[in-house]
């Protein structure tokens, strides 16, 4: 049997949803008195039905964990990418009969593919069709000989990717792994004859391996271990019998490294401008190396 309430005690308030049931529980949010049917546990004591709507409808949209994966803030996505169009690539290569079909010829005609099996310096050049295609010295980079070739460069391509992408942002990392492979050409060119055919990734990719060396030692990370996996791979490079162009993986080296000491160089937000009028000085210059001959004329 409830006991009346004396004088000069204070009655509790009501619940605002429901009148009838006193109660001294109240919203952390709004303050308002909510009995135990409107209660919502919060971090800090309750929340009335009111404003546990509003935070519903303010939080942030969650997506599907396959997409956040692939497209989140860090993932990277570039290296994703690149590696899906040298796949692309292959597939077309070999679709129409090892690489002699209409399929190659159509990647021929759009300055992709080089006929009959092989694309860029030596076109690049002229050496062929006696016509200057400089792209031909990025294309290169999609194009890769056998299965084993692009198996090998697009797993080295995803370790690197998913170190250098996430560190540098993806547009940055873009154009070192752009300005590497254009290197690459530059080296085969500078270092061997300039009607050798060479395809391959593998140029832009000893430039990613150079880039992080000089970023890492910029910032005063650990290099020994990177450091043997680089002079390991370029020994290899050497080898006889192996048909590596060693060429291309030297000037992607030099390229990469490069591009990591501009990166280097201008970190901060003011140097911005500074970072692109050296990116794009360094693209021109790789450009007029690589078709020295046609200024030379």
């Amino acid at each position: 049997m409830s006991q009346p309430t004396s004088p000069g005690e204070q009655s509790p308030p009501a619940c605002y949803r429901h009148p009838d049931r006193p109660t001294y529980a109240r919203c952390q949010r709004c303050g308002r008195p909510i009995c135990g049917e409107c209660q919502t546990p919060a971090p800090v004591g309750f929340i009335c039905p009111e404003c546990m709507r509003q935070q519903r409808a303010s939080a942030p949209r969650t997506r599907s964990a396959f997409l956040t994966r692939m497209t989140g803030p860090r993932q990277p996505t570039v290296t994703y990418a690149i590696i899906a169009l040298c796949v692309v690539v292959f597939i077309a290569q070999w679709v129409s009969g090892l690489g002699n079909g209409p399929v190659t010829s159509a990647l021929w005609y759009a300055g992709i593919y080089g006929y009959p099996n092989d694309t860029v310096v030596r076109t690049a050049q002229g050496a062929v069709l006696g016509s200057y295609e400089p792209w031909r010295m990025l294309t290169t980079a999609f194009v890769h000989a056998n299965l084993l070739h692009i198996a090998l460069n697009m797993y080295t391509l995803w370790i690197f990717g998913m170190v250098l992408e996430p560190m540098l942002g993806r547009v940055r990392y873009g154009v070192l792994f752009l300005l590497s492979a254009i290197a690459g050409s530059v080296g085969v060119y500078l270092l061997d004859t300039p009607d050798q055919p060479v395809v391959g990734a593998s140029g832009a990719i000893f430039g990613m391996m150079a880039a992080l060396l000089v970023i890492q030692r910029h910032l005063g990370g650990q290099i020994t271990q990177l450091l043997v996996l680089v002079g390991i791979n370029l020994v290899i490079s050497f080898l006889p019998g192996f048909g590596i162009a060693w060429q291309a993986h030297v000037g992607g080296l030099v390229g990469g490294a490069l591009v990591g000491l501009i990166y280097t160089r201008t970190r901060s937000r003011s140097r911005r401008p500074l970072q692109i009028v050296l990116l794009v000085a360094l693209t021109v210059a790789l450009v007029i190396l690589g078709s020295w001959h046609v200024f030379a004329g």
